[in-house]
């Protein structure tokens, strides 16, 4: 623990991407502020990330251009001349990450453990934090305030939105029907669950539960495919509003909605950090490493049946980090279990 004695002057936090891990360090973001109102914070960050973390308050962000190569290092180092950190907190393990590290002048540059320190990340800092295993992944970023001596855990995410994206939201979700948000598309294609399946729930949800239903999604071909797939094979209206809005808009949206269908995705997290529940679909990954923290109970997890399908082990002999993207691994979650957890989720908050 370095437990320095007086509040550190000035604290940068380096988490480039991705939008999920993203929301997983703002917590402890507010911890440190809450704890240290004096201190001043710099975030840096993926061009993509910032769009939505910079509207928080009162902290420094710089973004780098992960697709600019050296050249976006040789930017962020001119941008940092002459100044120095009391403290760096690295947060991300991909070597692209350390390397724009070492554009950082720090006196402490605080990393993981010498065990999750992969990819060479310890030759980049020189303090760590405490071991530990098999924690979930917002866990572990708490693990950076533990080792400057702050105990205490704000889950607190509290991004104040923008009146265009509140006005956005309000437009689709007018009034108190209650509402379905569909996030069908993860950033890896085999995390992602079938269209099919995606329309029978939408059209059990609007039928059974008199729901409205909305996608979202990302302007790539293939969400905007994926939705059209929904949208012709949903018995039902929906509103697709996939690659029609923005990431402050779509949080706007999330934080008006009942409750999110996903699969190990961003927008698993961005409802998360607006209170609303997720009905995360899990099979390829693993929740309880990297599941909507606040919605664990909520997700499907067929994550145990795939590491004995399609890895012949049990969960605990796998390593924690393991990924079962294999075609075929979402098949394991069936729309009887997305609509079992519906019912349970609805029946609860009734």
């Amino acid at each position: 623990m370095l437990s320095p004695a007086a509040a550190p002057r000035s604290i940068c936090i380096l988490r480039l991407s991705a939008i999920g891990d993203t929301c997983h360090v703002v917590p402890v973001l507010r911890t440190l502020q809450h704890t240290w109102p004096t201190t001043r914070f710099t975030w840096i960050i993926g061009r993509l990330e910032a769009r939505l973390m910079s509207l928080i308050e009162g902290v420094e962000f710089i973004t780098v251009d992960k697709r600019a190569g050296l050249r976006a290092l040789r930017d962020l180092r001119a941008r940092l001349a002459g100044r120095e950190f009391d403290v760096l907190l690295h947060m991300q393990l991909a070597l692209r990450a350390s390397l724009v590290a070492s554009q950082v002048r720090a006196r402490v540059k605080l990393g993981f453990d010498r065990a999750r320190a992969r990819e060479l990340q310890w030759l980049f800092t020189n303090a760590r934090i405490a071991p530990r295993a098999r924690e979930h992944v917002l866990d572990s970023f708490f693990g950076f305030a533990e080792a400057l001596g702050v105990r205490e855990r704000l889950l607190r995410w509290d991004i104040p939105l923008p009146e265009d994206a509140l006005a956005y939201a309000a437009g689709l979700i007018p009034d108190a029907q209650p509402t379905l948000v569909i996030s069908p598309c993860s950033s890896h294609p085999l995390r992602n669950w079938s269209a099919e399946r995606y329309a029978a729930v939408a059209t059990y949800a609007a039928r059974t539960h008199g729901m409205r239903v909305i996608l979202t999604g990302g302007p790539s071909p293939l969400e905007r495919e994926m939705g059209a797939r929904i949208e012709a094979a949903a018995g039902v209206p929906l509103v697709n509003q996939i690659g029609k809005d923005t990431l402050p808009q779509l949080l706007a949206l999330l934080a008006r909605a009942t409750v999110l269908v996903t699969p190990d995705s961003g927008p698993a997290h961005m409802a998360t950090m607006v209170g609303t529940p997720v009905i995360g679909l899990y099979a390829a990954t693993n929740p309880e490493r990297s599941g909507p923290y606040l919605s664990r109970q909520w997700c499907v997890n067929r994550y145990a049946e795939a590491a004995r399908r399609f890895r012949g082990k049990e969960p605990a002999e796998l390593p924690w980090t393991e990924k079962i993207e294999e075609p075929g691994v979402m098949d394991l979650i069936t729309v009887e279990d997305v609509c079992a957890k519906l019912d349970e989720l609805l029946g609860s908050r009734a």
